[in-house]
């Protein structure tokens, strides 16, 4: 009987004995992979966190090596926002981006709404032509755009300048026909037997459950209106109606000393407006680019 006792407590501990081990190699496992993980995401933030303690700091401070938070941030930040007026920078910003971002939205939706749900002639055509407009960047268009927008409609130096050439997204006609085609045919052939017309499929059916790809769409849409640099700084010459990203230029002064934790301060005010978008719709912005078939 003590032989077998013995025997059963031995092979027990046989058996725990390679569980523990698999445990401490999990453990060595999880141990660098957080210390990997923890060192991208230190390296990814080193610039915010960088320009955070320099705008914390003074004149003196800013320029030289010292990392050791301030107590200047409010200074800093009120000599950005008051003395650079920073203010309506942020506010035509703002303006410029909630229109791009709505009219994006709308126009992407009715286009989608198309090239899904209809028939016409060079669909396929016109749908590689939008895939195209993918590879063309604004800098490449500029000249030309230049000139239809200040030469033919006359509107340098308005708002229209920087909000209408930019209402058509190749990216959000994309997004949402590919989630219009994961929607089950039955849905439109239902509305048109209840006579629906497509605008009434599209609001009372498509919105509501488009919700999150609207969110994702929303946040890109938002965040790349909000830092036009390029674009608004060509066709504005007027400053009360100039964008955020130009305004934080004219921080950096060429010819005598600049402050640079104005700047600093001044580029994470700057900051603010996408981060709350973002934080606001993040859920949609995971669900929305989430694979599979429950987003």
């Amino acid at each position: 009987m003590a032989r077998s006792v013995l025997g059963k407590t031995s092979g027990r501990a046989g058996r725990r004995g390679p569980g523990r081990k698999g445990l401490g190699r999990k453990g060595k496992g999880s141990f660098w992979t957080h210390l990997v993980l923890s060192t991208a995401v230190f390296l990814v933030a080193s610039p915010l966190l960088f320009a955070r303690i320099k705008a914390t700091q003074t004149g003196a401070l800013v320029v030289g090596p010292s990392l050791l938070p301030g107590l200047h941030f409010l200074e800093n930040a009120r000599a950005a926002w008051v003395g650079a007026g920073l203010g309506q920078y942020m506010f035509n910003s703002a303006v410029v981006a909630v229109c791009v971002t709505l009219g994006k939205t709308v126009l992407s939706l009715l286009a989608a709404l198309a090239f899904v749900y209809f028939r016409f002639p060079l669909k396929g055509a016109l749908f590689a032509a939008v895939l195209f407009a993918l590879m063309l960047p604004t800098e490449l268009l500029i000249v030309a755009l230049f000139d239809l927008v200040s030469g033919t409609f006359k509107w340098a130096n308005s708002y229209a300048a920087i909000i209408v050439p930019f209402l058509a997204s190749a990216t959000g006609v994309l997004l949402f026909r590919q989630h219009f085609m994961n929607i089950p045919a039955s849905l439109s052939d239902a509305a048109r037997i209840d006579g629906a017309g497509p605008l009434t499929f599209l609001s009372r059916v498509l919105i509501p459950m488009s919700w999150n790809t609207i969110g994702a769409l929303s946040v890109i849409q938002f965040v790349s209106a909000w830092d036009q640099y390029l674009w608004p700084l060509v066709i504005m010459q007027s400053a009360d109606k100039q964008v955020i990203q130009v305004g934080l230029s004219k921080l950096i002064d060429v010819e005598s000393q600049t402050s640079w934790g104005s700047v600093m301060a001044g580029a994470i005010l700057a900051l603010v407006p996408p981060v709350l978008v973002f934080t606001v719709l993040q859920e949609q912005f995971s669900k929305g680019f989430a694979l599979g078939q429950d987003k």
